[in-house]
């Protein structure tokens, strides 16, 4: 029986940049959680171990204090892929015990259970993406889960991940008797099918407000505002202390991480924390990751003028989404000035400033700054110095293993802006 379990990386992270530039790829969000929240939950009060690629190792210790990062203590383990979205079935699927065991789906190592010599192995490489490879008397399994391979596949399974993730909640509070409207609904704020919406202590819920959880669950964390003629539809979820602004359109399958501020028209997108599209515009099918500021009447096409599936930038390659919806995926600490346009399928890059008439290019490396009219390097030390601005105003401070992490992203990414045919000039 295994006696801890690990969360690892495998090398089709790739597939997921920009969104992993600054974190690893358990710590995107899907529903209400993150896909590693998902997984810890299905091994309450089992150690676990967070593996991450070596460049991020600081950064994932402190924002983990306690739990073991990139280094193995135990004698067995039971390694679980962090691309995974993880079920209540996944713990009967994968158990913790049993002899050392390779689950797979298709090509791609879903979970292995270790101990041993077979352990002893792996502990030589474990600073870097694992592989598996080199195992002795491994028994294969088959099993069918489901995987995050590109940024739209989290967008896809938002809503239904809401759901689940909303049931397991609620079960929890019947289970305590916690009743579910611990917040503040005002009276003229009209509540569809409240039985399926939670509002957590602290938030409140304005006149005119309308919250519609018929064809899904609606969760509003603690200390959210939901401003006067805000329109949410479920399933959605509202993370702790972040605002809703008046007359804001958020539909269904969106995700909208804590600390953020939203206005204007949502759907079907996630948005990490401390991430802001305040005004007027449409954002949809979209995932934006933290620290992003969009402008205001920054709109986003998610469905192309001949309904075909939008192909998308993905590491290099132009990958067919195989969906007709594919809206804006945007890394972390970029911005859009008012009036932006991004196109179909667009993939903006970290720290990026996008500004200018008519449309970007559909694929924009990180550190850039410009749009339809060009783009040149966004200078990392203005690049630093603005980060670092934003996070204050938040009344949080870029560690310097944070500004490390920065720095080292802006040399990770030297590729991508030279790939493009520009010449590394910097911007003020």
């Amino acid at each position: 029986m295994a006696d801890s379990v690990c969360i690892f990386e495998d090398n089709q992270y790739q597939k997921l940049l920009p969104l992993v530039y600054f974190r690893p790829v358990y710590d995107l969000r899907c529903g209400i959680q993150t896909l590693g929240q998902k997984i810890r939950r299905c091994y309450p009060r089992v150690p676990v171990i967070l593996h991450c690629r070596g460049y991020m190792e600081d950064v994932v210790r402190e924002q983990n204090p306690g739990v073991p990062v990139n280094k193995l203590r135990s004698t067995s383990c039971l390694f679980i892929n962090g691309r995974v979205i993880a079920d209540k079935r996944f713990a009967e699927q994968i158990p913790l015990k049993g002899n050392d065991a390779l689950y797979m789906d298709g090509e791609t190592v879903i979970a292995v259970r270790l101990s041993g010599l077979n352990l002893q192995t792996l502990k030589n490489s474990f600073s870097n993406v694992l592989t598996f490879s080199g195992l002795s008397a491994v028994e294969k399994k088959p099993v069918e889960v489901i995987v995050i391979k590109y940024p739209w596949d989290l967008v896809n399974n938002n809503g239904k991940q809401i759901i689940a993730d909303f049931e397991m909640l609620a079960a929890d509070m019947k289970k305590r008797k916690f009743k579910k409207l611990k917040g503040k609904v005002y009276e003229g704020a009209h509540l569809m099918n409240a039985k399926e919406i939670l509002v957590e202590e602290g938030a409140s819920v304005k006149p005119g407000a309308v919250l519609d959880a018929e064809n899904g669950p609606i969760l509003v964390g603690k200390n959210v505002t939901i401003y006067p003629n805000a329109t949410i539809e479920g399933p959605a979820f509202i993370g702790n202390n972040s605002l809703i602004k008046i007359g804001a359109k958020i539909y269904e399958n969106t995700s909208i991480g804590e600390v953020c501020k939203v206005g204007g028209e949502v759907e079907a997108s996630i948005i990490h924390s401390y991430s802001n599209k305040q005004h007027d515009g449409f954002l949809g099918h979209a995932y934006l990751g933290m620290w992003v500021n969009l402008g205001a009447d920054t709109n986003n096409s998610d469905l192309k003028n001949n309904y075909g599936t939008v192909k998308v930038h993905i590491n290099g390659e132009l990958v067919d989404s195989g969906s007709q919806f594919v809206g804006l995926t945007m890394g972390d600490h970029s911005k859009s000035a008012i009036n932006t346009m991004f196109n179909t399928g667009t993939v903006v890059g970290v720290s990026c400033n996008v500004f200018s008439a008519g449309f970007p290019p559909k694929f924009i490396p990180s550190f850039s700054w410009g749009g339809a009219e060009g783009l040149t390097t966004y200078d990392i030390e203005r690049s630093v110095e603005v980060a670092k601005r934003v996070m204050v105003r938040r009344k949080i401070e870029m560690t310097e293993v944070q500004e490390r992490l920065f720095r080292n992203v802006f040399d990770l990414t030297s590729a991508e802006r030279a790939g493009h045919g520009r010449a590394p000039s910097t911007v003020d």
